[in-house]
């Protein structure tokens, strides 16, 4: 993969890389939006720990198909109401560590239940061994 930030646009504002160019014959894992919904389905109230818990089911996600949070390409949250935007970055910079993929961030008025705060979309792709 090449992860690149092109002379001519502005420096990325967080931790996330401007475009990524995947080799042909990679594997590509696409996710549904994850939810803050628990394994047993309890929901957190709070919404930095609904992003916990959905970055938590995007890497069981991950695990199931045999790649990692290193394989992410594009990452989409959506946020309804206030996020308290330090705690966020906190809880994504432990996620990610020095990777930096794709990530886009949107404030939407609702999704797909009342409760819900939080929902992340993710791709992934994973080169092809060599040899």
């Amino acid at each position: 993969m090449q992860f690149r930030n092109p002379a001519g646009v502005h420096a990325p504002v967080a931790a996330y890389s401007h475009q990524i160019e995947v080799p042909a014959g990679a594997r590509w894992l696409v996710l549904s939006g994850q939810i803050g919904l628990r394994p047993d389905g309890s929901l957190p109230t709070d919404p930095v720990e609904q992003i916990e818990v959905a970055l938590d089911n995007v890497r069981r996600n991950l695990d199931a198909a045999g790649m990692s949070v290193g394989d992410i390409v594009k990452l989409t949250t959506y946020l309804v109401g206030d996020v308290d935007p330090d705690r966020r970055r906190q809880v994504f910079g432990a996620f990610f560590g020095d990777h930096r993929p794709c990530t886009t961030l949107l404030y939407v008025s609702a999704l797909g239940l009342p409760t819900l705060k939080v929902e992340i979309d993710a791709w992934a792709a994973r080169e092809a061994p060599k040899g």
